[in-house]
């Protein structure tokens, strides 16, 4: 690949998500630029169409999160003006956006899921025994999330006549207590697993992406039988979705119980100062630009 490869870099988009896409964006073209490509950064419109036809990239660095960008909307467009783009194609990435259509998928395969229930109308008693989460159907970054605790607690808004959000979906999912842990997929290859520890509560959208917000640690202080398992589980997860590129699968683990549970795959994890993918992939000794180099020059279409 030529350094004068014109790079355009999708950034932004409607999501809830847009602000860390934004900042996705902004780093990894900062990144491209010191590696002397061409780029273009491409705040996403549903003029999309348009705004690539002014730009005429040679390639697509995907870094759109959430609705839009990461659910086969905009890989599809890609597809049909036939320019090569970064990260999962349209099947893989509709089904990882999907957390109970890709849950679904993984229990069949033999892979370790929470139990759970598609909520598709409102609700006035608890759905599940407590504790449970409540989840929209196809956001990331832990947008819309309420963990109900006990039953003594009002059944979350989100489910009920009067707040019925995420478009009348949403997933109810058993409440796996323990530790956070996640392992990215390059390619074909697991990288190490991470723990992540939030300063404060649980990992919600503010531990991600707030300086200081959570601790990661990598390797995680876990046994290597347990390790090799997530690392199997991440990859088998991949493989099954047809992902490409680099993806990020995130788990729950019960050590009481010795109870690990496979949450979802995300197919366009952040690339953020506070990221946990460039993290992970650092300490296998791949800086921020190798890695943003690596996923350029995977790049193609038919994905």
């Amino acid at each position: 690949m030529s350094a004068q490869t014109h790079i355009g870099v999708l950034m932004g988009g409607w999501s809830p998500e847009r602000e860390i896409s934004l900042i996705s964006g902004a780093k990894c073209a900062e990144a491209l630029r010191a590696l002397d490509y061409q780029v273009s950064e491409i705040d996403v419109t549903r003029q999309l169409d348009t705004q690539l036809a002014a730009a005429k990239p040679d390639i697509c660095f995907n870094a759109l999160h959430g609705v839009g960008g990461e659910d086969g909307e905009v890989q599809g467009l890609l597809e049909v003006l036939e320019i090569p783009y970064t990260h999962s194609g349209v099947r893989a990435s509709a089904l990882a956006m999907d957390k109970h259509l890709s849950k679904q998928i993984f229990a069949a395969a033999g892979l370790p899921v929470a139990p759970s229930l598609l909520i598709e109308s409102a609700v006035s008693d608890h759905p599940m025994s407590a504790p449970y989460v409540v989840k929209p159907v196809n956001q990331g970054s832990s947008v819309g999330i309420d963990i109900v605790s006990d039953d003594s607690q009002a059944v979350p808004a989100s489910l009920t006549e009067k707040g019925c959000a995420f478009e009348g979906v949403a997933m109810v999912e058993k409440y796996i207590a323990g530790r956070e842990l996640t392992c990215a997929i390059m390619g074909d290859t697991a990288l190490d697993v991470m723990e992540i520890v939030p300063v404060n509560g649980w990992y919600d959208y503010r531990a991600k992406y707030d300086d200081g917000g959570s601790r990661h640690e990598c390797p995680a202080d876990i046994d290597a039988a347990l390790a090799n398992r997530i690392q199997h589980v991440s990859l088998e997860a991949h493989m099954l979705l047809g992902c490409r590129g680099v993806t990020r699968a995130d788990f729950r683990y019960d050590p009481a119980q010795d109870d690990l549970v496979l949450l979802e795959i995300n197919t366009q994890p952040g690339m953020t100062p506070v990221s946990l993918v460039p993290e992970m992939a650092a300490y296998r000794g791949i800086d921020f630009n190798q890695l943003v180099q690596w996923i350029v020059e995977d790049a193609s279409c038919r994905r």
